[in-house]
């Protein structure tokens, strides 16, 4: 079985936490053990997240005084691809030492002239109370958003339309090696008029790329793990209650927030409509259940 499994960068830096170094490998082996069930006995290519990570790397770039300007939040996803990878690296080669384990840097294409780059809307960095959070947006041009109780940064999110790196990614899976891949969405680039590569300034949404890579290298199932137990209707309100299992026009039928569950109910809507195969949104610690179906929410044809 091949499964595509995106991991949540909150679920690899919790909300609120400092976002030290020791603190995020714990979290990475704490994952990797909650995927070993199915890294024995599955062919698994695992993607991230990143928006907690590229924004504390964006608030470090923006503070060096060696820099006469901040690094661009593309060379930022590169960074955190690397970073976010060798962790996963190390703890899946120290869960399964028989299994080889892959990790690209990927790039993923978008169109210079979507409308998401004049709309803001990826979290990324640490939270703030509402005053820190207009202060900074006010001292460092930041756009903001209230996410939950709190306020984040936000960032533009284009459409991913191709990943690069698509054949390489195949090649190790074919080989037998557990990929890491297209970590935050993969680093966002566009053609010019003469097929040339340039970075862009934004943050691919890594559910929506999750579910185009999953796609594109036939997978039987796409899983997008969380800190989340399910997709929930009506969430905030007195009604709230879990989605067990739903189809992609019942999800399609509800509305979700455009700065966290919409994208994962987008993303999971797509590949099954694509594929006619299922997609699970759920818990991380509950990965092995999800592709049982006795956990999270399933979307089926």
């Amino acid at each position: 079985m091949r499964i595509v499994a995106a991991l949540g960068g909150n679920a690899l830096l919790q909300r609120g936490e400092s976002p030290d170094a020791d603190i995020q490998e714990t979290h990475v082996t704490s994952a990797v053990r909650a995927l070993t069930p199915l890294l024995r006995h599955d062919q698994v290519i695992i993607t991230h997240g990143n928006g907690p990570q590229v924004g504390v790397l964006a608030v470090e770039s923006a503070r060096d005084p060696e820099l006469s300007r901040p690094y661009p939040f593309d060379v930022l996803g590169a960074q955190t691809q690397g970073m976010i990878g060798y962790w996963l690296a190390q703890a899946l080669s120290n869960a399964v030492p028989d299994r080889q384990v892959g990790c690209l840097i990927c790039r993923t294409i978008v169109h210079a002239g979507d409308p998401a780059l004049a709309n803001p809307t990826k979290f990324v960095g640490p939270v703030y109370d509402e005053t820190t959070a207009e202060r900074l947006a006010a001292d460092r041009g930041w756009a903001i958003r209230q996410d939950g109780p709190a306020w984040r940064r936000v960032v533009p999110s284009p459409e991913p339309y191709q990943i690069l790196e698509l054949g390489m990614i195949k090649l190790l899976m074919d080989s037998g090696a557990i990929v890491i891949c297209a970590g935050g969405g993969g680093v966002p680039v566009t053609r010019d008029e003469h097929g040339g590569l340039r970075g862009v300034e934004a943050v691919v949404d890594k559910d929506l790329t999750a579910a185009l890579l999953a796609a594109a290298v036939g997978a039987d199932m796409l899983l997008l793990l969380t800190d989340v137990p399910a997709v929930i209707d009506g969430y905030g309100t007195p009604h709230a209650h879990p989605i067990r299992r739903a189809s992609p026009a019942r999800l399609r039928a509800l509305s979700f927030p455009a700065g966290s569950m919409g994208p994962k109910v987008e993303a999971v809507c797509r590949f099954t409509e694509t594929t006619g195969r299922p997609a699970a949104i759920g818990r991380l610690d509950d990965a092995a259940a999800l592709l049982d179906g006795t956990a999270g929410t399933i979307i089926t044809p």
